[in-house]
């Protein structure tokens, strides 16, 4: 068969193991990469990838005599820290499937994503715990919660013991086997235009071909910074890809700018993985600290202005460009990225090894060449298996290509642009916000009749959620108390930092769509006002 004209293909270069298991994949490059380092840049806790292997051998034996096996989920809710990767090696060597919670999820988002993937376990951290708790507990399907530290409370099983329990062999250990590209190894979840978020399905296949990728090659071997928390799939993805290329790491808990710099000095730390709000708030604090030894960043998860990558090369002496990504969660992380230190000035890059990429007609949804906008539109073993519980109809088309809902276009060179999103999902700090979730949310105030809800442009966070609203007649209701009362319900990301907006009525298509360019053009008139 032809190659078709207009389809971008990536290339063929991944070696994948043969038996496509890639909880075998993974503990063999610890293995392989023993002497290499993980620190926690705040507490200067140091692991090696061998001491993350022994670990996730002993809790694998552990979790299996407590009766974890093929078809159960396992979960964790935690921040970055140092249990965290010998939790995720451990639990899928054992044939089940694993699935990452946010630990800002509010009781209703995270009752939610749980009735998704039903895990059977939940690892917490002590900080988990003590949001969580009762939530946890109520779920009738998770049947073992598992606390990280020291502390053991009462009604939970120690994460410290189920390690100690044993020490496995190497030599004779195996990971139980699966069928790689059927078998689901993570639950990841991805807002859409639903609302609340889907269930994504990621096979052994998917995190192997987006674990084999390579990167830019230097003389010294690389030092990442890591601060993307790895409950999300930039961070959890990202930093599997570095596990299984022998990467020294260096990760922070949290974000805290004076922390990053000093570690970036300290670690003499030569990359950086971000989302752009990171590099704005870099960009804009003083010059205090020896930047010098940063030659790469690559920034991913939402789009970066052209002026905040020029402010980041003033910033740091040694960096020629700020390299970008684009992919999402149904993707196992990038579909594109930059390979090349002299990219172009706001392309995200090049298709990646294993996949292809078309771009189709939005009105004839036929594929169009180079220069032309229209949907991306991606298959390969990168992409996901399908939303759990969804048909696959609804999102992939008649050639096995997921419809991403991204507008962008190629140029002569292969070379891809992101241009809008038919998702309509607003980007906050990288975290993906469905406003009909939080339209679902203000339709429950007794004062609010309908509700319509955008991002508008912030230069710190890229955008921020706006609600216009129509009160009910007779009603009355304030910006603040409406802000209030959707703080309550969901989650930090998804708070109204856009405020609140009274208008006559929602603009709305004759089958009752809300029209959010129509939205989006009076958010832009008002700002111009101001």
């Amino acid at each position: 068969m032809l190659k078709h004209p207009f389809y971008q293909y990536g290339a063929l270069d991944l070696e994948l193991p043969v038996n496509l298991n890639f909880s075998e994949f993974i503990l063999n490059k610890l293995v392989e990469y023993k002497e290499k380092t993980i620190i926690n840049g705040t507490t200067e806790e140091t692991i090696t990838y061998g001491e993350i292997a022994q670990k996730a051998m002993n809790l694998a034996i552990s979790l299996s005599r407590l009766g974890v096996r093929k078809g159960q989920v396992v979960g964790i809710c935690s921040e970055n820290r140092t249990e965290f990767w010998s939790t995720v090696v451990g639990s899928i060597c054992t044939g089940a499937s694993f699935t990452t919670f946010n630990m800002m999820y509010t009781k209703h988002e995270l009752t939610h994503v749980a009735g998704i993937s039903k895990p059977k376990c939940v690892f917490l951290s002590p900080l988990a715990y003590k949001m969580h708790e009762k939530t946890l507990k109520s779920l009738k399907y998770v049947e073992k919660i598992i606390v990280f530290g020291d502390e053991n409370p009462a009604g939970t099983i120690s994460y410290n013991d189920l390690v100690s329990a044993q020490n496995v062999k190497y030599e004779e250990f195996r990971a139980v086997d699966v069928e790689g590209p059927d078998e689901t190894l993570f639950i990841l979840y991805s807002s859409g235009t639903t609302g609340l978020p889907k269930g994504v399905a990621l096979t052994h296949r998917n995190a192997l071909t987006s674990s084999n990728s390579k990167g830019i090659e230097t003389p010294q071997p690389p030092i990442y910074l890591m601060i993307t928390p790895w409950f999300h799939t930039m961070g959890l993805m990202g930093s599997l890809l570095y596990l299984a290329s022998g990467r020294n790491m260096v990760y922070l808990p949290k974000f805290e700018i004076e922390v990053y710099l000093k570690c970036i000095e300290k670690y003499k730390v030569t990359r950086l993985y971000v989302v752009p709000p990171v590099l704005v708030a870099i960009v804009k604090y003083p010059n205090k600290y020896n930047l010098s030894t940063v030659d790469l960043i690559y920034s991913g998860a939402a789009p970066l202005t052209k002026e905040t990558a020029d402010a980041v090369k003033e910033k740091f002496p040694n960096v020629k460009s700020v390299l970008q990504g684009y992919g999402m969660t149904e993707t196992a992380l990038a579909v594109t990225r930059c390979t090349d230190a002299d990219s172009k000035s706001g392309t995200v890059g090049t298709v990646v090894p294993g996949a292809i990429i078309k771009v189709i007609d939005l009105k004839t949804r036929e594929p169009v060449g180079a220069n032309q906008s229209g949907e991306i539109c991606v298959k390969g073993g990168i992409v996901m298996k399908g939303y759990i519980g969804k048909d696959r109809r609804e999102d992939f088309d008649d050639e096995g290509f997921f419809r991403t809902g991204d507008v962008g276009y190629y140029d002569e060179d292969g070379d891809f642009f992101i241009v809008d999103r038919l998702k309509e999902l607003i980007k906050y700090k990288g975290y993906q916000v469905a406003p009909a979730e939080l339209e679902a949310v203000l339709l429950q105030h007794p004062a609010v009749r309908d509700a319509g809800v955008v991002g508008i442009p912030d230069s710190s966070a890229g955008e921020v959620p706006r609600a216009f609203v129509v009160l009910q007649p007779g009603a009355t209701a304030t910006d603040e108390e409406l802000r209030k009362f959707v703080a309550e319900k969901l989650s930090n990301p998804k708070h109204l930092r856009g405020g609140v907006r009274f208008v006559p009525e929602i603009p709305k298509n004759p089958s009752g769509k809300i029209l959010r360019r129509e939205l989006r053009k009076l958010a832009r008139a008002q700002q111009s006002k101001l």
